[in-house]
């Protein structure tokens, strides 16, 4: 099942998501399940949130996977939503 992640941070986050980067991306690699992942930019160019897309069994996972990524462990966020995706083109 494709689930696509969908993250805003919180108000002048970006140190935050700065700091916890390089884990995240870690936790990206280990877990073995991202198909499609990238940052969200402000009018400005700057990072200030996530969208990812998770190939796993049902939403329970999902939903385990985005409370265990560092950025959510960390307090990033201000939003998380989670929804089923089907690909169409790509």
């Amino acid at each position: 099942m494709l689930i696509c992640l969908i993250a805003h941070d919180k108000p002048a986050a970006l140190p935050v998501r700065k700091e916890n980067r390089d884990a995240h991306l870690a936790y990206i690699d280990s877990t073995g399940c991202v198909t499609l992942a990238g940052p969200l930019k402000n009018g400005q160019g700057e990072m200030c949130g996530s969208m990812i897309v998770l190939d796993l069994p049902d939403m329970a996972a999902a939903e385990n996977w985005a409370a265990n990524d560092p950025y959510a462990k960390a307090g990033l966020f201000e939003s998380v939503t989670l929804h089923e995706w089907v690909k169409v083109v790509g």
